[in-house]
């Protein structure tokens, strides 16, 4: 599978200005990628990736929330999965009117005035197909304090999908020779606060988001985030393309149960980390967020034990997983993370169980 992250610094409020920059950076990884750009499976933005994040109220916010499916978000996402033949998942602000507003809203703009306050607002994230379809419009669930002023927590469930992927023929084959194009990958979905306990009330081992992974039997888990760090601006500035280790190794920790699991049914699951870099500054007395980058693509899969070396069975029961890294952005880097899973990854690393674990 051929996946892409776009990981950029959004200015808050400057949503035109914001589309701008995206597209600068994604055309000029197409023009140096030539035909790995017009084969991608999968592009990922940030969370709110073009309104910015570090709103501090709903009345800051209100302007830029955009209506489910119709913003400039959901626009661009089309537009861009036309145009790269591949799926599209970006983060905005949706507002949705609810069922008893829709009539009043449609009768006068005064009605729609007043039944603002009646509807509802989400952070979310929309899912589009090359042909134009929203494969799934996906409500944040576990809110950060940043949502809280502004967004209800989720109302469409725990995400997740169906990917369509196009298979790619093998030296010697094509596609006739194969019973289907495209096969459907299932899919879990979630944006940032979601893989952390609920509110940071539950426990930490709740592992909420990383249970509905294993319980949905997803092999590709989309998280589209605007993460923070506790890294200085001097500390993002001086080494912009190193990626925040600190942030990255707790990213790997929240999907523990996926690497302590007991069964495996022989396939990888693939996390693709989808954040953002940069700084904004807070509105009406906020704090300035600073962002961690790091954007990246992992996969958790069982450490190979069909070599017919019986000398390394020692080995294998302590390193019987292996986390593999295919690429990693920078924590102050601009720019698309795009990594071929069928291809052999960057890194690996090897996990180690005590035992009795």
């Amino acid at each position: 599978m051929r996946i892409a992250t776009l990981q950029f610094s959004p200015r808050l409020r400057d949503v035109e200005g914001n589309i701008e920059r995206g597209e600068e950076i994604l055309n000029k990884w197409e023009q140096s990628h030539g035909d790995e750009a017009r084969k991608l499976d999968l592009l990922v933005l940030p969370e709110m990736a073009f309104t910015g994040y570090n709103f501090s109220s709903l009345e800051t916010i209100k302007p830029y929330l955009e209506p489910t499916r119709s913003g400039p978000t959901a626009k661009w996402a089309r537009s861009t999965a036309r145009r790269l033949g591949c799926v599209v998942c970006v983060g905005y602000p949706e507002i949705r009117a609810t069922k008893s507003d829709q009539t009043s809203v449609q009768e006068s703009s005064e009605a729609e005035t007043s039944n603002l306050e009646h509807e509802k607002r989400f952070n979310s994230l929309i899912i589009e197909d090359s042909s134009g379809n929203t494969l799934l419009n996906y409500q944040k669930c576990f809110l950060y304090y940043t949502d809280e002023p502004w967004a209800s927590e989720g109302e469409n469930g725990k995400g997740y999908f169906p990917l369509p992927v196009s298979i790619r023929s093998k030296p010697g084959e094509t596609l006739s020779n194969r019973s289907q194009s495209t096969v459907h990958i299932p899919t879990a979905v979630g944006i940032c606060m979601d893989i952390n306990p609920y509110k940071f009330i539950a426990p930490y081992t709740a592992y909420e988001f990383a249970t509905h992974v294993l319980d949905s039997g997803a092999k590709l888990v989309i998280v589209s985030m605007a993460w923070l760090t506790w890294l200085t601006s001097e500390e993002l500035a001086g080494e912009p393309q190193t990626p925040d280790t600190d942030t990255f190794q707790y990213w790997i920790q929240r999907f523990w149960p996926l690497i302590t699991r007991d069964s495996w049914d022989g396939e990888e699951i693939i996390i693709v980390f989808a954040n953002r870099t940069g700084e904004e500054e807070g509105m009406e007395g906020k704090d300035t967020a600073r962002y961690a980058g790091t954007s990246c693509v992992i996969g958790i899969r069982k450490a190979n034990a069909d070599d017919g070396d019986n000398s390394k069975e020692e080995e294998r029961r302590y390193f019987d997983v292996d986390i593999v890294v295919w690429e990693r952005l920078g924590r102050a880097e601009e720019g698309v993370c795009f990594v071929d899973t069928d291809l052999p990854p960057k890194m690996v690393f090897k996990v180690v169980r005590r035992q009795g674990e």
